[in-house]
């Protein structure tokens, strides 16, 4: 099946997300005021339904968790799913999962029931964002966990992983593996995201090989393993000889590997799918910001937030290593990983240029996050367009 997000969506959210974002703040865990909630009042249904907080009660919250699809597609809902494993074995609950949710009026629907049973919702797909901030508005006494958007409420908080941060020391590894300079990258959809996500990769190719390219084709789905290797394909036919992959299959490190190409996947461990030419590449590990905010809930402390968590907090992190990568390529990345980790190197320090040669930052000049989240072009050295 294949999961992908409304391009009117995405584009209606990115007008949205440069209105929004200039309020953020630039630390890695955030706290603001909240966004106001629709003038709606609740209903007299979700009033009656509402129970006391856990917290009041001492009872073990409910918990649910909402995915765009299943847990076994090898990467972004299974590494959301290992997150609800954990939350599950340290309270001692069963927390209720809907898998294979559209995002739209569908999601809307499931959220709206999920809410007149549970104490806290997990939604983990950005086109959830509209549905959730609704539903939230009817139902005060309701925690909605809403994963890389932007809106909030008093009921309704957001997290997101840096990726850029592994996806930087994933470029590194490129830049020194490539033997003709040439490096692809399936990119999934024309969002912040992923748009950062692959500056910050050829940034770090660039620190160790400034000759390098890294083309770009976009396959515009998130779990289509067909269309994402034929994307791969389009690419290692033009001769790239490493080639990372944005989407949650392993389509594009299996197709790499058939070529005898150095591959990197997304969000979790895909070593097992192409264990030749696998490298590494940037996971997500949920589990921990899960159980502290299921417990914040118990403790009556729980408050809307918006969280960025990186390689410090260990929400995103790099994969081992695949068995053929040389060692020297793995200390080289270790070393800037413990960087990045100490907070000593930021991944976006000027000088930075844009694809026309324009400075976007200046000499020693760092990105504030907010300029990351909302960022729409790409740095110097990648082949490829942003569809508007």
């Amino acid at each position: 099946m294949t999961f992908s997000r409304s391009r009117k969506m995405i584009a209606a959210a990115l007008v949205l997300l440069l209105a929004f974002v200039t309020a953020c703040s630039q630390a890695s865990s955030t706290k603001e005021s909240p966004s106001p909630s629709p003038s709606a009042s609740p209903s007299p249904e979700a009033s009656a339904a509402a129970e006391e907080s856990p917290a009041a009660t001492g009872e073990l919250p409910k918990v649910a968790f909402v995915y765009i699809g299943v847990p076994g597609d090898g990467g972004w809902t299974f590494e959301h799913d290992k997150g609800r494993q954990m939350v599950e074995k340290k309270f001692g609950i069963k927390a209720t999962v809907v898998e294979n949710v559209p995002e739209g009026p569908d999601a809307e629907r499931v959220f709206e029931e999920l809410a007149q049973d549970h104490d806290i919702i997990f939604g983990t797909s950005f086109g959830y964002m509209d549905p959730m901030f609704n539903v939230a508005a009817k139902y005060p006494d309701v925690k909605f966990m809403h994963a890389t958007g932007y809106k909030t409420a008093p009921n309704l908080a957001t997290y997101q992983g840096k990726g850029y941060q592994p996806g930087y020391l994933a470029g590194i590894a490129a830049g020194k593996l490539t033997k003709n300079n040439k490096i692809g990258y399936v990119g999934a959809f024309p969002i912040p995201e992923v748009i950062y996500t692959i500056n910050a990769f050829t940034l770090g190719a660039q620190s160790v090989n400034p000759d390098i390219e890294v083309s770009v084709v976009w396959s515009n789905t998130w779990f289509d393993p067909a269309t994402e290797r034929q994307a791969a394909i389009s690419l290692l036919d033009q001769g790239v000889d490493v080639l990372a992959n944005y989407q949650d299959s392993p389509a594009g490190i299996q197709a790499a590997q058939e070529k005898g190409v150095w591959g990197m996947g997304n969000d979790s461990d895909m070593n097992r799918y192409a264990p030749e030419t696998y490298v590494t590449n940037p996971v997500l590990n949920w589990g921990p910001y899960y159980v502290d905010v299921v417990q914040s809930l118990i403790d009556g402390t729980w408050e809307t937030h918006q969280y960025y968590g990186g390689l410090k907090e260990q929400m995103v992190d790099l994969a081992p290593f695949g068995k053929n990568v040389p060692q020297d390529v793995q200390d080289l990345v270790n070393a800037k990983k413990t960087e990045i980790h100490d907070e000593t190197f930021e991944v976006f320090t000027g000088p930075i240029f844009d694809q026309s040669g324009a400075q976007k930052l200046a000499e020693g000049e760092k990105l504030k996050l907010e300029d990351i989240l909302v960022m729409n072009y790409f740095v110097k050295g990648v082949k490829g367009t942003i569809p508007q």
